[in-house]
Order: C-alpha cells, then sequence, then structure tokens
C-alpha cells in the first residue's frame, strides 16, 4: 500500500466573479467597455467573458447565487471589488467617461491628472461598483524620448 500523499494541485487565477442585481443593465454596461457576452446572454442565470491572458469575468444573478448560499442576501453598500480599463490615452479617458455618463450611468469622480501619472475617472456600473478608467498622462513613445 502506497501511503505517499499526492500533491495538491497549485491553483491557478482564473476567473473574476461578480453578482448583479440586473444582468441586462450590467451587460450593457460592459459592453460599451469592450467586453463581448453571447448573444441572448441577457437572459441566463451565468454569463462570462473572455479577457486577454485566458482570464474570464463571469457575472451571476442575485437569483443564482441564493440559490446555492442558504441566506444570502445582496450587500446594501459598494462592493470591494475595483476593475480597471486601460483607454489608451487621456484624451480616451476623457471621450470613455463622457460617453458613459451620457449613457446615463453614474460618475464618481470625473476625469483628472492624477499625481502617479495617469488620467483617471471612475464611473459607476449598474450594481454601484467603482470601473476606473484610466490612461498615461504621457504616451509610451513620447516617455521612451
Amino acid at each position: 500500500m502506497n501511503s505517499t500523499p499526492t500533491p495538491a494541485p497549485t491553483p491557478r487565477f482564473d476567473l473574476i466573479g461578480i453578482v448583479t442585481s440586473d444582468l441586462a443593465a450590467s451587460l450593457a454596461f460592459y459592453r460599451r467597455l469592450g467586453l463581448e457576452f453571447p448573444a441572448g446572454a441577457e437572459t441566463q442565470p451565468h454569463v462570462e467573458a473572455e479577457l486577454p491572458g485566458g482570464l474570464r469575468l463571469a457575472f451571476d444573478t442575485e437569483e443564482t447565487v441564493s440559490s446555492f448560499v442558504e441566506d444570502w442576501t445582496p450587500p446594501t453598500s459598494a462592493g470591494r471589488i475595483g476593475l480597471a480599463f486601460h483607454c489608451g490615452t487621456a484624451d480616451g479617458v476623457d471621450a470613455v467617461h463622457a460617453e458613459l455618463v451620457d449613457a446615463g450611468y453614474k460618475s464618481e469622480l470625473a476625469p483628472w491628472d492624477a499625481p502617479w501619472g495617469q488620467r483617471y475617472a471612475v464611473v459607476l456600473d449598474p450594481d454601484g461598483n467603482g470601473v476606473d478608467l484610466f490612461a498615461p498622462l504621457v504616451p509610451a513613445e513620447a516617455a521612451a524620448e
């Protein structure tokens, strides 16, 4: 009899999950930021988008989570997750921020020049999660000169 324990596999970070109160509204918001979801995803209980590098962003409805987590209730304040989208340029930050605010999403922080060298803004997704928009103040090719 072999008594050598089987080594545990090394975990690999694979997925970021968000619980949403309105899946259609969340998918519309994140589609505006370039994420792709399958057609008809708005009616599903669980939806995923592939991200660069093989990472996935998943959305579950509140009903889905409450179906397997006994006594689960939605949080009553903003989440502790932060998602950040690189907008290419400082002007890109302003443009994406304006497009989202014009579409009815709430700005938590208007675009500004942060002391760490980025144009930076924050817009809230439909569930109140802060979504950062950023880009270097100086393009990479100009910084290299």
